[in-house]
């Protein structure tokens, strides 16, 4: 997991990235939690979908939004951070500019990010949206949001709330052309604490439908 520091709207960003192993690989970028509540790229859900996007021969970043480890700058409430996301992807599709496939994934915070992005960046074809915060932040952006993805949420959540997820999925699921997959992970809260196995695994298999030749999800 080589280190690397590239350049953010507010200077230097710091991240993890994986090279592609072979031409025109895929790209996927990972999105951490909240940095005033201690999430920076080295959380244990960051990294275990960094890992499983890696094992499945696409070119990674993780990276700390600014003002976190190395990362220049300071919070920004989700504003900056969605610059320093764009940033971040302009500089992996730099080092890859012939990349088939990009895939965006973001936890809790992240996954709020991440899907901003979405609605900027028409090359990401797949999204993963780990406990996104729908009952904290206006989700109404994703009008209408441009791909297909996975949502992953703790159903004993207290953080971000089952209810509030399922809103979510229900008024992306009224549109047409995309497919919104669900996955409500039984007893785990919203750190996944017991469940990262059972997390990664709906995670997997989402990832193993969409990237197989015969995919129904385009």
């Amino acid at each position: 997991m080589p280190a690397v520091i590239f350049p953010g709207p507010e200077g230097r960003l710091e991240g993890r990235f994986q090279p592609a192993p072979r031409p025109r690989a895929p790209v996927a970028m990972i999105l951490h939690p909240h940095p005033q509540s201690g999430g920076t790229m080295n959380d244990r859900i960051t990294q275990a979908m960094y890992k499983t996007f890696v094992a499945r021969g696409f070119a990674v970043l993780r990276f700390n939004f600014r003002g976190v480890g190395r990362s220049q700058g300071s919070f920004d409430n989700g504003i900056g951070e969605l610059s320093d996301a764009a940033a971040a992807l302009d500089w992996v599709q730099s080092i890859h500019p012939e990349a088939q496939t990009t895939w965006i994934a973001g936890y809790s915070f992240g996954a709020l990010i991440g899907m901003q992005l979405l609605m900027r960046r028409p090359e990401i074809r797949g999204f993963i949206s780990v406990a996104p915060p729908a009952n904290m932040y206006d989700f109404s952006f994703l009008a209408p949001c441009p791909s297909s993805g996975i949502i992953v949420q703790g159903a004993a959540d207290t953080v971000v709330t089952p209810n509030a997820v399922q809103k979510l999925v229900d008024k992306l699921r009224t549109q047409k052309h995309i497919t919104i997959h669900h996955d409500e992970i039984p007893r785990a809260n919203h750190f996944f604490e017991h469940e990262l196995d059972d997390m990664m695994h709906s995670v997997d298999n989402y990832l193993d439908m969409r990237l197989s030749p015969d995919s129904p999800i385009k």
